[in-house]
């Protein structure tokens, strides 16, 4: 499907790995010009290897909105206005209900919720200045259900959903469209992590953790990091274009409901 992306300037946050470079990597197909982030030049310059020396890799920490900033001025002044914007930065830590505190709540808030309204906010507004753009959010399936050992990470999540509602009917009029994914267990190095958790949680193997986890999905797999991407791209395009102020869930079936 041609999906008119070809020369478009997309920003992806978190662009280096899992679903973010999925994303990098469709886009290129598409023939988009892309720009990466992570906090780290490393991951940014492995990235590049694999997708290809004409991406523009940014190294900056999304938790600070000074530096998010600075990311949105330094695509649109090296590469041009941006046309997209993904967020696919930031991830909270699992942690079980007993061992919660302030801190940890505020610092789950932090990685997923601030390192994406930070970009997503001067981004949106240059957007509405030209009465262009599109933004779209990977927001964690934790924000539609809980779960015990994921509950400040879901709050985060279960806050990008109602920004993205929010902010998707508030900027309609001027041409934009805010759009969130909510993949389900996605085949990444970061659910790993998750699996880790789970398993400390349920006294359990790592092992015994990723059938349980599976078990739960009525497809009977995880999603790959392929399969979300190709759903970002097709919001990303005119194809789209009535598709605004909503999540999409991604999760094969795991959760299902009208949520």
């Amino acid at each position: 499907m041609e999906l008119g992306l070809s020369g478009k300037i997309v920003l992806i946050s978190g662009g280096s790995k899992g679903i973010g470079q999925a994303c990098a990597q469709a886009f290129l197909a598409e023939g988009a010009k892309v720009a990466i982030t992570s906090r780290d030049p490393a991951n940014i310059a492995a990235a590049k290897a694999k997708l290809g020396a004409g991406v523009l890799g940014l190294a900056a920490d999304l938790t600070d909105a000074v530096q998010a900033a600075k990311v949105v001025a330094d695509v649109e002044r090296q590469l041009g206005p941006i046309d997209v914007l993904v967020n696919s930065a930031g991830a909270a830590k699992r942690t079980p209900a007993a061992d919660l505190t302030p801190a940890a709540w505020r610092a789950a808030m932090d990685a997923k919720y601030f390192s994406t309204i930070n970009v997503l906010d001067p981004a949106l507004k240059a957007m509405a200045a030209r009465k262009r753009g599109v933004v779209i959010n990977i927001i964690g399936s934790g924000g539609r259900s809980a779960n015990v050992i994921h509950i400040p990470g879901g709050a985060a999540n279960a806050a990008l959903m109602l920004a993205t509602a929010g902010l998707g009917a508030a900027y309609a009029k001027q041409g934009i469209r805010v759009v969130g994914i909510n993949p389900g267990t996605t085949n990444t190095g970061r659910v790993e992590t998750g699996l880790q958790a789970q398993a400390k949680q349920d006294g359990i193997t790592i092992e015994e953790a990723r059938k349980k986890v599976i078990g739960k999905i009525a497809m009977g797999r995880m999603a790959e990091p392929e399969e979300i991407a190709a759903t970002v791209v097709y919001l990303a395009s005119d194809k789209a274009s009535y598709i605004t102020g909503t999540t999409i869930t991604m999760d094969g079936a795991a959760n299902p409901g009208v949520l």
